[in-house]
């Protein structure tokens, strides 16, 4: 564990809530005009996770990628409108790095392709190392970086877990794995389900995201009918009820708390191996605040893991001030994607992968 990096948003932003609103009521719909990087030309595939689940995903590789950064987003949405995902897509493949980005499971085009349901964690951890896996087939370079935010952020932590033990693939070697890199991830449900309901607002972003699962649901129903039960699909009324009546059964799980409980990445956290960046905030109000000890004590002890614990940042906001981005260096105020692109840019996996594309070219033009 580290000390953070220097942060600082503008002034009126250093409140979590204000930073959180701000980023996505106002930033959501001028996030390009705040982007320097043109959009990546990508191309769609399909890879096949845990269970030969289909994952849709957009892929490209710049020529001399010196890694490959695999990265899906939080607990709705789909790749064509989630703009914070799209910001790291452009950034990456700036900086040299190839990309696959995908819709994790019954999102997007997967969730067309399957009606299987999600597992926070469970199955999506090894759906990372899945597509890690193919991609090596392809061509794609390592180190493979595994990445997210919020939901997304604890489906990488789940990756980081499933592949300390790549025996079940085909390609993959120990040091094809970069390690896992992840912004403001979920890290224990149970505790922060609880913590929201408990404010007018809390509840408010509750009730919009059941909403946006519902929504899924029924697309889900009419895609694969036999699947999706419309009956269970009326009876869930709330994040816990979505996953109740539509997502438990199929896992074997009793109560939504006890696969809550099972999905928590936070034990795992004193257990990995590979090298892995959390960059948390500790102004988050979505998350329970009694979450930020409990993640200090299992990253202590653990020199894999870099911990940068903000005081400023807010819900995956961390947008930065003028004088932020100045210090930096930065062309933009995306100061969590620049910090973690640096950080992943600059691990010796990474590194090495850099200076072996230069000897290659240096061999090549002797010849």
């Amino acid at each position: 564990m580290t000390h953070p990096p220097a942060y600082t948003p503008p002034w009126l932003l250093k409140n979590g809530l204000a930073m959180t609103l701000h980023t996505a009521l106002w930033v959501k719909r001028h996030w390009q005009q705040l982007t320097r990087e043109p959009q990546p030309t990508y191309r769609s595939h399909i890879f096949y996770g845990a269970n030969g689940v289909p994952l849709h995903a957009w892929i490209a590789q710049p020529p001399g990628a010196i890694a490959t950064i695999i990265g899906t987003y939080g607990i709705t949405g789909c790749l064509d409108n989630q703009w914070l995902l799209q910001i790291l897509g452009r950034k990456a493949i700036a900086r040299g790095m190839a990309v696959i980005l995908f819709d994790w499971r019954a999102h997007g085009k997967s969730g067309e392709l399957s009606p299987t349901l999600t597992s926070d964690g469970l199955y999506e951890g090894q759906d990372f190392v899945h597509i890690a896996d193919q991609a090596k087939a392809m061509g794609f370079p390592s180190p493979f970086w595994f990445t997210g935010f919020s939901l997304g952020g604890q489906l990488a932590l789940w990756g980081g877990h499933a592949a300390q033990d790549l025996s079940a693939y085909a390609h993959l070697q120990p040091e094809d794995v970069g390690g896992v890199a992840v912004i403001c991830p979920n890290l224990d449900s149970n505790r922060s389900l609880t913590y929201l309901m408990q404010a007018p607002l809390g509840r408010y972003v509750e009730r919009s995201i059941t909403q946006e699962l519902t929504r899924l649901a029924w697309k889900l129903h009419h895609l694969h009918p036999q699947a999706i039960d419309p009956a269970a699909i009326q009876r869930a009324r709330s994040i816990r009820g979505f996953d109740q009546e539509l997502v438990i059964p199929a896992l074997g799980f009793a109560t939504v708390e006890d696969y809550y409980e099972a999905s928590n990445p936070l034990p795992l956290l004193p257990h990995l191996s590979h090298p892995t960046l959390i960059l948390y905030a500790a102004d988050d109000p979505l998350f329970a605040p009694s979450i930020m000890a409990d993640l200090q004590q299992a990253c202590r002890g653990n020199p894999a893991i870099t911990l940068w614990l903000t005081r400023y940042g807010g819900h995956i906001g961390y947008l930065s001030s003028k004088a932020c981005q100045d210090l930096w260096g930065d062309r933009d105020p995306w100061w969590a994607w620049n910090r973690l692109l640096d950080w992943c840019a600059a691990h010796p996996k990474t590194v090495a992968r850099s200076a072996e594309l230069v000897s290659d070219r240096h061999e090549s033009s002797v010849q």
